[in-house]
């Protein structure tokens, strides 16, 4: 006899459905589990028999094959071992068939029976999203399952447990939490005392979602700034928390609940390029920085220190807002719409070459140094300002607080995704409309386009700078509340690009 179950694997940040099939027939008493399975599944017929004989049931004196479907996706992991049991049990008419054909069910098996928790449940309760499935997880995971709305999904603690739920014996058990949680107080931005013109472009930064880059020697208050960025940040909205909620959850990270406050990633400058932008090792999807940092804000302290290799990786991931990854035996896409933020000291010493500085640096040190941020990348940022050392009178200046600063971002950010709804696209910000629609549909008044043209034909601007500028000129505007840019905003947001840096192109 042949019976049906239902499962998931996760295959980068999404789940894919794999239908398990048992069949037992005559023959020598062995488990054969068929469908490029790897060795943590291959495992599972010892953990699976034990389960199910600690469980009180009865293990087929026969011949049982299990086939994973489809047989061309690599199956990985110990989440299949639950629903190979539910197979097995249904095939040996143990439990209705039925009840087990119409069931997707999640969950690593003890030795014991008990089942338990698997990464990746909130990915699987949106596979079967509209589909007449029951989900199934283990109990300590059935609050992340439950986020997904439309989807009935129910906790199991044990194989007796998930085998008496199939019987209709028994109910699962419900979320133990309602699926919010309280985050933390932000940092406040008013503990950042004097650098006006870096508060003002993170306001920018968070207004329209834009790359922001910060020199300055150490102890100025980088750090502290792009710390203070996701703060400004208006919290996620349901559709968007639960694609951040569904990330975490897939790369085994425990979200406690839908994930309100923005991502912040800040990966030690020693991270290697799989750490940062992900990749695939072994036929599996493996998450990267760049992804955990999808809708928030991905943080490079130390930016230079970083290699030239895993900083130019992030080039195509800043302009489509995805990583592509190919490899010989797996390729996929993953999110990474991210805002970057960049801190790096002015030279290897961190001293500078100010009037009062002591840099100890040789010229070649500093061209090396700052040949780490190549010009691509930093072509791709649009703000890059310069932070000096505060005054003793901007010390015992306080600046506004988060609070104030969030309100203004707030309104902005209504404003431009106001206007993208009207052009039928379901941009959020600003940094992600294409400058092709900027120039055409959207452009500036004619004073700022006359700038804007006047600096592209003197080559302070390549055409990608244009774009940028015209993108920030955008956010610019919305933080006044103005129809359009005008030269003003223009002007202000080519001085927002430039900021002086040795590196600004």
């Amino acid at each position: 006899m042949v019976a049906r179950c239902r499962t998931a694997v996760i295959v980068g940040v999404a789940a894919r459905i794999v239908d398990v099939e048992a069949d037992v027939s005559s023959g020598l008493p062995g488990l054969t589990i068929v469908g490029l399975a790897d060795t943590a599944v291959s495992e599972s017929r010892d953990r699976v028999r034990a389960a199910i004989e600690h469980s009180g049931f009865e293990w087929p004196r026969t011949r049982v094959t299990v086939a994973l479907l489809p047989a061309s996706l690599p199956k990985r992991g110990s989440s299949l071992d639950a629903a190979i049991a539910v197979a097995i049990l249904a095939a040996s008419q143990q439990l209705p068939e039925a009840a087990a054909a119409g069931s997707c069910v999640l969950g690593e098996l003890g030795l014991d029976g008990r089942i338990h928790p698997v990464a990746g449940g909130i990915a699987a309760a949106l596979a079967v999203q509209g589909r007449a499935v029951r989900l199934l997880v283990p109990a300590a995971g059935v609050g992340e399952a439950t986020l997904v709305p439309g989807v009935d999904a129910g906790g199991v603690r044990d194989l007796s447990h998930l085998v008496r739920v199939l019987r209709g014996e028994a109910e699962p058990e419900g979320a133990a939490r309602d699926g919010l949680v309280s985050a933390p107080h932000p940092p406040d931005l008013a503990d950042v005392r004097g650098q006006s013109e870096a508060r003002r472009a993170l306001e920018v930064a968070a207004a329209g979602g834009h790359h922001l880059a910060m020199i300055g020697v150490p102890g100025v208050g980088k750090t502290l700034l792009a710390e203070r960025l996701p703060g400004l940040i208006p919290p996620l909205d349901d559709a968007t928390a639960l694609e951040v909620t569904a990330i975490q959850s897939a790369a085994g990270l425990d979200p406690r609940g839908l994930v309100r406050r923005v991502p912040f990633q800040a990966p030690h400058h020693s991270a290697s390029m799989t750490a940062i932008v992900g990749g695939g090792q072994g036929g599996r999807l493996r998450i990267g920085a760049a992804t955990l940092a999808h809708r928030g804000v991905l943080f490079l302290d130390e930016a230079p220190e970083f290699a030239r290799s895993v900083l130019d990786a992030l080039r195509q991931p800043l302009e489509s807002g995805e990583v592509r990854i190919a490899r010989a035996d797996i390729s996929g896409v993953l999110p990474a719409r991210f805002a970057l933020v960049i801190a790096a000291n002015p030279c290897p010493c961190g001293k500078g070459l100010g009037m009062d500085a002591a840099c100890v640096c040789s010229p070649m040190e500093r061209r090396r140094y700052a040949a780490k941020m190549s010009g691509p990348l930093m072509d791709r940022v649009d703000l890059r300002v310069s932070l000096e050392k505060p005054s003793l009178a901007q010390i015992g200046d306080a600046g506004e607080s988060t609070a104030v600063v969030a309100d203004r971002v707030a309104e902005a950010r209504v404003r431009a995704a106001t206007r993208w709804a009207s052009e039928g696209v379901d941009w959020r910000v600003n940094a992600e409309a294409p400058g092709s629609v900027l120039r055409d549909r959207r452009p500036p008044d004619e004073a700022g386009a006359r700038l804007l043209r006047s600096a592209f034909a003197r080559g302070s601007l390549s055409m990608r700078g244009a774009d940028r500028v015209l993108r920030v000129a955008w956010t610019l505007a919305d933080l006044d509340a103005a129809a359009q840019p005008g030269a003003d905003h223009v002007a202000g947001a080519m001085v927002l690009r430039g900021g002086g840096l040795a590196w600004a192109s």
